[in-house]
This record gives C-alpha cells, structure tokens and sequence, in this order.
C-alpha cells in the first residue's frame, strides 16, 4: 500500500465520522450496553501523569476521554487531538460549552493528524489514543510521533478492541459484531457503511501480542496489555524508556 492510499484511506474514515458524528455517544453507550464508559475510566486509570502535566488524547472524537482525564487528574491539562473534525465539533458542543464551559480551561480540542502531531520532542506526560489506532494506517507512523513527543518514562494508553477473528462466548460476540452490529447502526444513525467498517476493521485487527510487537519494535519499553470482557477489548499499556 503506498503512502498516498494511506492519505486516501485517513480521508475516508475521517469523512465516515464526520458523518456520525452527532449519534456517536449515544451508539457507543447502545452498542456497548454501557461497558464503554468503564472501559474509559480503566484507561485512564493507568496513564498516570506527572503533577500538573501534559496529555495527549489522540483520536479524541466527542472528547470522553478528555473528561475523564480531567475527572481523574484534575491538574493536568489535555489536548484532544483528531483527524475529524466535525467529531471535535460535536464533543465540545457538548461538553466545553455551556454548563461545562470551565473544561475549556483544561481541554484544547485540536484538529491534527495523528502521523504527523503538531508537537515538539519530550513534551507529553502521558498519551491515550481510544478506538482509534486501528484507523491509523501505518499504525507505526502513530506510535513513533506519539514516541517521540512523550517524556521519557511516560505512558502511551491503548483502548481497544480485540482481534476479531477469536471466537468468543462460542461464536455470540462474531455473530453480534457481524450481523448485528452493522444493522443496529444503519437503523439508529442511517449509516450502515460505518458499522460495517467498524466490523471489518475489528477482525482484521492484530492480536494484542501482536500489537504489543508492533509498539516494541516502534521503541516502546514495558509493555503489557490487560483484557476486558473477555477479550473483546483490550488495555494496552507502554512506556517510552526513561534515559
């Protein structure tokens, strides 16, 4: 695949999420029978920031991380970093506006291209990046800007979804993410190409050893991942190595 397929495809997804912006939160709090807020505050749990530091949240969307940063670490500031802009939008419509306009003080949204971060070296206290890696093609591009932008010994946080191709609760969870998944999104937000994008991108995805191979050779130290829900999400956790 050359570079500019790759530019091709982050257009795409990027043009795909503009789409669904506005049923975003809800389909992820519908499909994921509430489990997606937990799964966030697990994330979070472990980035574990310097006092009054700096962290990135990359593929930010509709900014549910970036909350729960601030809600965890209430010193830090965040800056919410994604490709999609309507999905920066949506989410500080929502919560830096209004009611919430004193998020803005804490939480800069910035529409920024995860291979390239408009960033200087050694920066960052701590990165996530929620269900988003896999809509970064090549994720080393990813890794190796995040790499380089965080302080040595800060932590790179990875939510995400498991690979697909596992059969698991004998083969409920693939019928769900096959067939029921792509319908239930077509139905709530009219868009069946994103669910079935979803889905794709699921059983296509590398394992977590896989993928916890891929943040090694990209220079990441300490790496582990952490299973949730049986495997159908994954926490991976690494750090940059300290000097």
């Amino acid at each position: 695949m050359t570079q500019l397929s790759h530019q091709e495809h982050g257009k795409k997804v990027a043009a795909m999420f503009g789409r669904i912006a506005g049923w975003y939160d809800f389909l992820n709090h519908f499909l994921s029978a509430g489990q997606d807020v937990y799964w966030r505050y697990r994330l979070v749990k472990l980035v574990r920031p310097e006092k009054n530091g700096l962290v990135l949240d990359l593929a930010a969307g509709t900014l549910d991380v970036s909350v729960e940063l601030t809600r965890q670490y209430p010193d830090a500031k965040v800056l919410a970093m994604d490709f999609a802009y309507p999905m920066l939008s949506c989410g500080k419509g929502k919560k830096l506006e209004g009611k919430h306009e004193k998020r803005s003080g804490v939480i800069a949204a910035v529409q920024a291209d995860g291979k390239k971060l408009p960033l200087p070296d050694c920066c960052l206290d701590g990165a996530t990046i929620a269900f988003g890696i896999r809509n970064i093609l090549p994720r080393e591009d990813a890794y190796r800007e995040v790499l380089r932008a965080l302080k040595p010994g800060a932590r790179f946080c990875i939510l995400e979804f498991g690979s697909g191709s596992k059969r698991i609760w004998k083969g409920v969870y693939n019928f769900y993410l096959n067939k029921v998944l792509p319908l239930l999104g077509k139905v709530v937000s009219g868009d069946s190409g994103a669910y079935t994008y979803l889905a794709d991108t699921i059983r296509s995805f590398p394992d977590e050893r896989t993928l916890g191979e891929e943040l090694r050779r990209s220079g990441f130290d300490r790496v582990m991942f952490i299973p949730m829900l049986s495997g159908i999400v994954y926490i991976h956790v690494a750090e940059k190595p300290a000097e």
